[in-house]
């Protein structure tokens, strides 16, 4: 083998090498990147507002936020924070990061209406005061 081809040789297998190692390196970012995804932090302080679960009979019907209600939605109903505002609510040991989806409650004495999956996961079942704040 001459020179000019060991070079040649070289210089190809370092290429290759070098596309091997940056693939990797692009495919770990990848897979990894949505296990180490943060959640939006917190602003602000702990408010308090009476929130209900919103009757199941609402499922299947779009809101106003253009959100289809589903057994599986979580969300909130609120008359005055806009549509796709974050919030963080908590009810005893449970703080969710949902977000406004549609205009309400529709209960009375309520500021927030909880989707039915949203109620479960505080172990919400009627009229409660909840805390919430706000997510940035």
């Amino acid at each position: 083998m001459t020179p000019a081809v060991a070079q040649r040789v070289i210089t190809l297998t370092a290429i290759a090498l070098f596309a091997v190692v940056v693939g990797l390196a692009i495919a770990a970012s990848r897979s990894g990147s949505s296990s180490r995804e943060r959640l939006p932090e917190r602003v602000g302080p702990w408010y308090h507002a009476g929130a209900a679960p919103m009757s199941s009979a609402v499922e299947g019907t779009t809101t106003g936020c253009g959100v289809r209600l589903r057994a599986s939605t979580v969300g909130i109903a609120d008359p005055v924070l806009p549509c796709g505002a974050k919030l963080y609510v908590g009810y005893g040991n449970q703080d969710v990061l949902t977000q406004v989806i549609a205009a309400g409650p529709e209960a009375r004495g309520a500021r927030f209406g909880l989707t039915q999956a949203l109620a479960q996961d505080l172990g919400v079942e009627g009229p409660v005061t909840v805390r919430w704040s706000y997510a940035r």
